[in-house]
């Protein structure tokens, strides 16, 4: 039972940094063109990313059940997977790189539900769940972003070539508020129900591993013996956690996405936003968890792009592209590591 309620603090304290670690995702472009000040703009992510999170439950549906076969994954394979998704958050939250926390989760779980089943790789549904869900999302909703972004404001600098700078700095600087919302409640909607599959999947491996066999009758609610629904109360603890982590804020990953990166006025922060909300409320109602990151940060680059590719600072991309291509295999070999060192313990 200790253990059981270790792993449930360990969910929640991935759900808070992913909170702080992706608040930057949905404020750093508002932000930057100084829109909103940072305090008005977390707290705009914060209540879009409540909203949001209690949007629905596909995601939560993929990763709890659709990624790995959960008759082999244990406590401490849902321990061990949120270990190496935080350390990874936290590293490049220090290094202010804007990394996929939902593709650290997946690395992990994978990692670790492999190793917990003694090497054997047919524990991954690669052809049912990685492949369509998480790899292919993973090359696609960058591209689209990419695009996306270059599409959205090009179309917007044909319409409103006849408009004076200032007057469009008026319009957009009042149009950013609704993109911003929309951003921080589509990176809710996607994002927290990760965390939501994650304490399901626990409650249904304490459920069957008789963890909570001995747990007292009021502890009943915390059984699930079917994995169809995520129970309303784990929506809900996801949800605020998400929306006190976006309070802590991400200052390091919020000046690389929104000040480095590219100069953006309000305009360009409106057509990055749109694009990616649209995006990743896409992938939401399809049950597909993208990484905002990943979405928002090639918007960014598409806006940029049709200013000049030299507007881009592509060094910092370099930077921030590597990151993404570490994260699944770094996450998966710490998930993988820290069950082998707890077997051997």
């Amino acid at each position: 039972m200790t253990l059981f309620l270790i792993v449930l603090l360990a969910a929640l304290a991935f759900e808070f940094i992913n909170g702080f670690h992706d608040t930057a995702n949905a404020i750093a472009t508002v932000v930057s063109t100084k829109v909103l000040t940072p305090r008005q703009a977390i707290l705009l992510a914060a209540v879009g990313n409540l909203a949001g999170a209690l949007a629905g439950t596909a995601v939560a549906a993929t990763i709890g059940k659709g990624l790995v076969d959960t008759h082999v994954v244990t406590m401490h394979t849902v321990l061990c997977a949120l270990l190496g998704a935080i350390l990874w958050d936290l590293l490049t939250w220090w290094l202010g790189l804007p990394s996929s926390s939902s593709h650290a989760l997946v690395g992990g779980l994978c990692g670790a539900a492999v190793a917990t089943a003694g090497g054997d790789w047919n524990v991954l549904k690669w052809s049912t769940g990685l492949w369509p869900k998480i790899v292919l999302p993973m090359v696609v909703s960058p591209l689209l972003g990419f695009v996306g972004g270059a599409l959205v404001m090009t179309l917007l600098t044909i319409a409103l070539r006849r408009l004076t700078p200032r007057v469009v700095n008026l319009i957009f600087g009042k149009a950013q508020l609704g993109s911003a919302a929309f951003m921080g409640f589509s990176h809710g909607s996607n994002d927290a129900q990760k965390t939501m599959g994650i304490i399901t999947l626990t409650l249904y491996t304490a459920t069957h591993g008789g963890v909570l066999a001995r747990a007292p009758a009021w502890c009943g609610f915390l059984r699930v013996e079917e994995f169809r629904t995520v129970p309303l109360w784990v929506i809900f603890i996801c949800a605020l956690t998400m929306a006190a982590g976006t309070t802590a804020g991400g200052w390091r990953i919020i000046r690389t996405m929104g000040q480095r990166m590219v100069k953006l006025q309000p305009v360009n922060g409106f057509a990055a936003e749109t694009t990616a909300a649209l995006i990743i409320y896409g992938a939401s109602t399809l049950g597909v968890p993208v990484s905002t990151t990943h979405v928002i940060s090639t918007s960014i680059m598409g806006v940029g792009a049709t200013k000049r590719l030299s507007a881009v600072k592509w060094g910092i991309v370099e930077r921030i592209v590597w990151a993404w291509v570490l994260t699944l295999p770094v996450t998966g070999l710490a998930g993988y590591v820290l069950v082998r060192l707890w077997d051997w313990s």
